[in-house]
Parts: C-alpha cells; sequence; structure tokens
C-alpha cells in the first residue's frame, strides 16, 4: 500500500463482483447455462469471468461472441438475468476479510457502484448480510451510463457528501481504475478477484492482498472523527 494515501480516504466506494463478494461460479454456471438453451456450446469458466465487469449486456453479448443478432441477444440476455436471479445465491459468498473490515469501518461513509443491475446486487448483499453496511447501493441500470464513465461514481460521491479526492473506488479490475480516474478518486485494486486488469496500461495508486488492508488507509480519520 502507498503510504501517501494512508489516513487522507474519508469515503470507501466498492464494486461488487470480484471485490466484495466471489460471485464467479454462480456467473459461470447462468453463462454456460443460457448457452446451453440457446444450442451453443458451453465455454471455460475462465474465459466467462474474463468477461464480467461491464455489465450483463455485455456479458452475454462477448458470450455469443460479440456479433450476435440483436434478438438472438435480447433472448440470451432475458435467459440469462431470469437464470441468475434464481441461482444467485447457490455458491456465492464475500470474500474472506470483507465483512470484518466492514466491521471495523462501520460509520465510514461507504457505497457500492457496480456494473451489475441493481436491483439482485442489493438482493445478494442482503442475503449475504452486507447490505447494511452501504449508505447506497447503485448498479449498471441505476444511471443513464456504466462505469468506467463517471456519472455513477459523482452520483455516489454526492450522496456521501465527499470530496473525490478523499474517496477510493476498490475494485478488482481495470474498469474501476478508470472510474475512479475519470472521477478524480483513488484507485484500489484487490488481487483476489477475477476482473480483466491490464496492470501496465491501467495501474491503479495500490493494491490490497487482503481486504482488511483498506482499516489503516482510513483509521486515521475516524479516529480524528471521534474526537
Amino acid at each position: 500500500m502507498n503510504d501517501k494515501f494512508r489516513g487522507a480516504v474519508k469515503a470507501l466506494v466498492f464494486d461488487l463482483d470480484g471485490t466484495l463478494i466471489d460471485s464467479k461460479k454462480d456467473l459461470v454456471l447462468s453463462v454456460n447455462a443460457t448457452l446451453r438453451a440457446i444450442g451453443r456450446e458451453e465455454l471455460p469458466p475462465e474465459l466467462v469471468a474474463s468477461y464480467v465487469g461491464s455489465g450483463a449486456p455485455v456479458l452475454i453479448s462477448r458470450a455469443l461472441g460479440g456479433q450476435a443478432d440483436p434478438e438472438l441477444l435480447q433472448h440470451a440476455l432475458k435467459y440469462f438475468l431470469e437464470h441468475y436471479e434464481e441461482h444467485k445465491l447457490d455458491y456465492t459468498r464475500g470474500y474472506p476479510g470483507v465483512r470484518e473490515t466492514l466491521e471495523q469501518l462501520n460509520g465510514t461513509p461507504m457505497a457500492v457502484l457496480t456494473n451489475k443491475p441493481v436491483n439482485v446486487s442489493v438482493r445478494i448483499l442482503e442475503g449475504l448480510g452486507l447490505a447494511q453496511f452501504f449508505r447506497v447501493i447503485y448498479g449498471g441500470n441505476s444511471f443513464a451510463t456504466k462505469k468506467p464513465d463517471p456519472l455513477g461514481a459523482n452520483a455516489v460521491l454526492g450522496d456521501l457528501k465527499v470530496a473525490a479526492s478523499e474517496a477510493a473506488m476498490v475494485g478488482d479490475s481495470e474498469v474501476d481504475v478508470q472510474t475512479a480516474r475519470n472521477a478524480g478518486m483513488i484507485s484500489a485494486i484487490v488481487n483476489f478477484g477475477f476482473g480483466m486488469h491490464d496492470r501496465e496500461k491501467y495501474p491503479a495508486d495500490m493494491y490490497l492482498d487482503r481486504m482488511e488492508e483498506l482499516v489503516p488507509l482510513v483509521a486515521k480519520g475516524i479516529q480524528e472523527k471521534i474526537r
């Protein structure tokens, strides 16, 4: 972790898939169920996982090869969303240390900004008992544009009443780094996620081996607020 940021962060904005939750298996199974339903062959799990991060429509488009007929794409997307809704918590769990970190940082302004549809995101966080830690939860259909466009991030910063330079975007992919850059935020990337990330092209301000490493990043600000 870069010491120049220690104590400077007053708010945290989290990505969801690959950051707070390990949803890889449920996403892969739902994508492959969709492919089977339309007569396509299944894809390798790692390939499907690499498609996650830009929202469900992009995920399914990539799974179909990127040049699918619009009608087929819409049919596949509908099937995927329905299947995933039913199976979203079959295997999905919070990553190790996530709950403990959120508990320690409880009281710090925190939010979720994901490209996943907002309703299923809220239901997953509620199902895992994590929703209560966040002041706001926004998804890929909450705004006119998705990450890395800064529209959602700017809205979150407004909701949390914090300046961009005092907030960190915590994610697992280059989309999250780009989002932070576009909004003027600090970027923190976890090393345990499954999002696609060209680290030479999109270097983060810091990398986290464990979620608990966020605690000292904001601990000074918490202590000052308590005084």
